[in-house]
């Protein structure tokens, strides 16, 4: 019983995220959305649906992106912000994980055309949202986590770099999030520690293959090494991201214990309540997070620029013999770059 609601509780995580109403009425309200959008958007959020509802975002335009690695889960859309801080209107990209209705299983999700996609229309920051099941006892349903250090469980199904088919290149990962955007995320959420918010500033994540969940013994390996919580979303996300140049930080939001744990007392108005109650606080902690990067001390921050130029030094196939479809194709990611 204790791994059948956890397995609930992740499958439908994205559930508690928007508001109930059919593929028709979602259909019209995105074709209704202008599909152009003047201007860079230098910072995106990828994570559950209903993220696009937030209190004070309005959705101003649809973007269909088309990338050399294909489509991206779903279209992008544009929100529209007005910051608390500077009355400054920020604009903020959108893109769900797993397409608009949860039908993209984890391994499917097309991460090289999601980052690339949201790259092509400027961005430079990613906050990425992901539900996740806990493998402490410290941290608790309804906690969140600032991961600052991943394990890959994944099995090599998904591709997971720009650099193939003709360039090599071999770019750093040892600290896989953004530190400087991690800092921020941080400060937000305490922040919010009087509102009901509690934050564990840095763990390890687990990335495992999926779609199905770990053996009990899988799940105390994974303590043993040193895993702090466990999903099939950071990777290759993560990846990719820092081969695009882009400074990423996920912020994790813990439903339910992994199966390593024996809970005795786990109900279903238990679950329903850990989901309702994170993503209330998931809303308000994605728009303190937007609100305080959008501060003029952080404009070179969320632009990346620490990051800008640091794939070159990656590089080590010579130029003159790429292949040229990779040549197209990185051309496309990084225009004018090489």
């Amino acid at each position: 019983m204790r791994w059948s609601l956890s397995l609930h509780v992740r499958a439908s995580i994205s559930k508690s995220f928007r508001r109930i109403e059919s593929a028709k009425q979602l259909a019209r309200r995105m074709t209704a959305l202008p599909n152009t959008y003047d201007g860079l958007v230098p910072i995106a959020v990828i994570g559950g649906t209903g993220l696009r509802e937030l209190p004070g975002f309005t959705q101003v335009a649809s973007l269909s992106v088309s990338t050399p690695w294909g489509e991206p889960s779903s279209p992008i859309t544009i929100l529209h912000h007005q910051c608390k801080h500077n009355d400054k209107t920020v604009a903020v990209a959108f893109l769900s994980r797993h397409g608009p209705h949860h039908q993209i299983a984890p391994h499917e999700v097309p991460a090289r055309a999601n980052i690339a996609a949201l790259r092509s229309i400027g961005v430079r920051s990613i906050i990425a949202f992901s539900a996740v099941g806990s493998l402490q006892e410290a941290i608790k349903p309804r906690d969140f986590v600032i991961p600052d250090q991943i394990i890959d469980r994944t099995k090599g199904v998904r591709p997971w770099t720009y650099f193939e088919g003709g360039v090599v290149a071999h770019v750093p990962f040892g600290d896989p999030f953004d530190e400087g955007i991690a800092k921020v995320v941080r400060e937000c959420g305490h922040s919010l520690e009087g509102d009901g918010v509690v934050l564990h500033d840095r763990g390890t994540i687990v990335c495992m293959e999926g779609p199905q969940f770990s053996t009990r013994a899988e799940s105390n390996m994974y303590r043993a090494w040193g895993g702090s919580v466990i999903n099939m979303s950071v990777l290759p996300e993560a990846k990719l991201a820092r081969e695009a140049e882009i400074a990423y930080q996920m912020i994790c939001m813990s439903t339910d214990y992994d199966c390593w744990h024996d809970s005795a007392d786990v109900t279903v108005e238990m679950v329903m309540g850990n989901m309702k109650a994170n993503a209330d606080n998931a809303r308000r902690f994605v728009t303190a997070v937007l609100d305080a990067l959008a501060g003029e001390e952080h404009i070179e921050l969320v632009q990346a620029k620490h990051l800008a130029g640091s794939v070159k030094f990656g590089v080590s196939t010579p130029q003159p013999h790429w292949s040229p479809e990779a040549q197209k194709k990185l051309n496309w990611l990084f225009p004018g770059y090489f």
